[in-house]
């Protein structure tokens, strides 16, 4: 589907549009082959690279050709279908036009449809910047959700189970894909300020800047949040193996002090003459030699700490 906004320095609120017009903001989701190439000759792209924005696993990057910005991003969004949390956004540059491509919905953009969030379709830098200002803040915001999940479970420590382990797994899935898509996004804004790919004014300049650094610490943050699970899950496996072996130990321990009465009593048991076997009070001198022997086992045990 394909939806033409505009909005100039004068207009109230962002509007749709029929058709092309000069500072227009055109974004294609989901388009199919025949929006393709309609776009592709309305406004003269480069067919290859808008092949390669179909590319559900494209990564992050900057390219120009015939006089277009083609910016390649990723965003958050909850794919089921794909085993990654992250999904591709291309931002084309032109002369009197901006283009995004999303092959899926893109949630962040709902507050700039809404108004919430003005923005002004004639100055096209400051609304690359905008758009890649509210894709950033969804970042931050599932990070801070990642953050309380991730130190919620770590505080339950000693009762981590299979289901924590598998959310640890899952955590850190999604901390790589947003790495993924950030660190090669923040080269491609590094490249977009040396003003090559297209007009960075000066009042955007500072801006651009903000959000470089903002995307940066988002990485570092994923980054320590990754760390933070690591060492979770290897301090967790050194309790559930600590706890393995005190299991094993005292299995062992127990194994050792039932052999003592089976060999005594197996030994009393057999069809030949045995001592004490005419003595009224053999059975009880028999257990007495079996607790007595327990008893010193037990005590040897405890004080090498394996009780």
């Amino acid at each position: 589907m394909i939806t033409h906004y505009f909005r100039t320095v004068k207009d109230p609120e962002l509007k749709k549009i029929e058709g092309m017009r000069n500072g227009v903001w055109i974004h294609a989701e989901s388009p199919t082959e025949a929006e393709i190439l309609q776009l592709t000759e309305q406004l003269n792209l480069d067919t290859s690279i808008l092949e390669d924005a179909k590319d559900f696993f494209e990564v992050p990057r900057l390219e120009r050709s015939e006089g277009l910005v083609y910016f390649f991003t990723r965003y958050p969004y909850n794919e089921q279908t794909e085993d990654i949390d992250t999904a591709p956004l291309l931002v084309v540059m032109g002369e009197s036009f901006v283009l995004t491509v999303a092959l899926r919905p893109v949630p962040q953009f709902e507050a700039i449809w809404s108004s919430k969030i003005q923005v002004h379709t004639t100055q096209k830098t400051n609304l690359f910047i905008q758009l890649m200002e509210v894709i950033t803040r969804s970042f931050e915001r599932q990070l801070i959700g990642l953050r309380r999940a991730v130190h919620r479970d770590r505080v339950q420590l000693r009762k981590i189970g299979n289901k924590e382990i598998l959310r640890f797994v899952n955590y850190e899935q999604r901390l790589n894909d947003m790495v993924a898509a950030l660190l090669p996004t923040n080269v491609a804004l590094q490249q977009v300020m040396n003003g090559h790919y297209f007009q960075i004014f000066e009042e955007d300049r500072e801006v651009m800047e903000d959000l470089r650094i903002d995307n940066m610490q988002a990485v570092d943050s994923a980054r320590t949040l990754l760390k933070t699970i690591q060492n979770v899950r290897t301090a967790s496996e050194a309790i559930l193996a600590n706890s393995l072996n005190n299991r094993i130990k005292t299995l062992t321990v127990l194994t050792i002090l039932l052999t003592v009465p089976t060999i005594i009593s197996s030994l009393f048991g057999m069809n030949v003459p045995v001592p004490f076997a005419e003595q009224p009070f053999a059975f009880a001198f028999v257990i007495s030699i079996i607790i007595g022997l327990v008893m010193i086992g037990v005590w040897y045990f405890k004080k090498h700490e394996w009780l």
